[in-house]
């Protein structure tokens, strides 16, 4: 069997190594790739958003599948090429992947869908968005409509904090066309949960629940972020709560993708807020969380090739037996550069002790330098342990993370800090 993995991040670095625990003797190929995928893989100077260079590598290669990681080849439509040249990919067409793209298109299609969330209003014109601002209240939160990296959401405590927000996207353009729309929305309270779902358009496969840790600093301080870190598993992730979203959340909005048209095959990612009235649905992504996946998939006790390539090649997942998962706990604690999520300095040298005891290393923004790797993104590296309980997990990744070497390095040392709470 040979696999292509479109992408060269910590989540694209947990996906080969998955794999390659599934398929053992499976030709792997990645493109870009990054320093540590190249452990596993055949790396490929193709860059992830390079839609035509990735279909003349897939006529050349004839992967039996290509799996596509980040959300921007997704977005440009990169599964609508494939398919359309008779090839199998996992991950949804471009019109499917606006569940994510587009936060007006996923908000429309959940009211039409009855789905949970909280309300929202769009705008284009700041003074408009400003007025809808003052008409919620703060805390309010205002998101870029596009794509953003994980970093379009600001949770305004104050109203100028809002309207500062809104001046950004709207008249600064700080996140580019993905700000040229905007949405205010209602505040929320409760705990955030990320749950994954494998779907081949109507059937749903769940994934453990993880949870991320978005800001920069420890106690959920700072600025947001792509993501500093996530653990699993959650203890308020139970089995009623499960079939809660798959019945009210997960299922309707298939339903209603497939009514619009737009069949969703490949990871559907739900961000949900367990509110004081049950599940609500912060965001969708159309694809594996970063780095929720670096924690969720050492904690897998069976495949997930099987099912990824079922869904790949247009198969059902009608009967398809549960995923499965080890007693244990998994905590990832991320290595971030100097200046992220704002200006990132690369190019610093990294050095760290080689991992062992349930440790796993994964390189998100690393680059070959000298002989060696160095600093090349936001997020230089997530270090996932696994452990009986999440105390010794926690400790476990934490204790690694504070030996890995680069100037300027940024880590949190709380993640799963509300979950170790509610045990004690």
């Amino acid at each position: 069997m040979k696999i292509l993995i479109v992408g060269g991040g910590g989540r694209e670095h947990a996906l080969a190594w998955k794999v390659k625990q599934d398929a053992p003797n499976a030709t792997l190929l990645a493109a870009p790739g990054n320093p540590g995928i190249a452990t596993l893989a055949t790396c490929i100077p193709v860059k992830a958003d390079d839609i035509g260079g990735l279909v003349a590598l897939v006529h050349r290669e004839r992967p039996d599948v290509t799996i596509v990681g980040p959300e921007a080849p997704l977005a440009a439509g990169l599964v609508d090429r494939l398919q359309k040249d008779g090839f199998a990919a996992f991950g949804p067409t471009r019109d499917a992947a606006q569940i994510e793209t587009s936060k007006r298109f996923a908000k429309e299609l959940m009211s039409r869908a009855g789905v949970p969330t909280a309300h929202a209003s769009v705008h284009t014109n700041a003074a408009d968005a400003k007025r809808a601002v003052d008409a919620l209240g703060a805390p309010v939160v205002v998101k870029a409509s596009g794509l953003a990296a994980g970093k379009g959401v600001v949770v305004a405590m104050t109203l100028d904090d809002a309207h500062a927000a809104i001046d950004s996207m709207l008249e600064a353009h700080t996140f580019g066309d993905a700000g040229n729309e905007v949405l205010v929305e209602e505040f929320m309270t409760g705990e955030e949960l990320s749950l994954f779902a494998v779907c081949d358009g109507t059937h749903a496969l769940l994934m453990a629940g993880a949870q991320d840790h978005k800001r920069l600093l420890d106690g959920d301080q700072g600025p947001n972020t792509g993501g500093m870190g996530a653990y699993a598993p959650v203890s308020l992730d139970t089995p009623a709560l499960r079939e809660r979203v798959l019945r009210e959340i997960i299922l309707p909005t298939l339903t209603a993708l497939r009514d619009a048209g737009a069949p969703f095959r490949g990871l559907l990612y739900a961000g949900l807020m367990l509110t004081p009235d049950g599940p609500k649905v912060v965001e969708f992504n159309c694809r594996f969380g970063d780095p929720e996946t670096q924690a969720l998939l050492p904690l897998m006790d069976g495949p997930l090739l099987d099912a990824i390539t079922t869904v790949a090649q247009g198969g059902s997942l009608e009967g398809y037996p549960p995923l499965r998962w080890k007693s244990a706990a998994s905590v990832t604690t991320v290595v971030a550069a100097a200046g992220y999520p704002n200006a990132v300095q690369n190019g610093a040298p990294i050095a760290f002790p080689a991992p062992k005891d349930d440790v796993f290393v994964f390189h998100a923004g690393t680059a070959a330098k000298d002989g060696g790797i160095a600093t090349a993104g936001g997020r230089v590296l997530a270090v996932t342990a696994i452990a009986p309980t999440l105390a010794e997990a926690a400790e476990k990744s934490r204790t690694y993370a504070a030996q890995v070497q680069f100037d300027g390095k940024q880590m949190r040392s709380d993640i799963g800090w509300r979950e170790l709470q509610r045990r004690a």
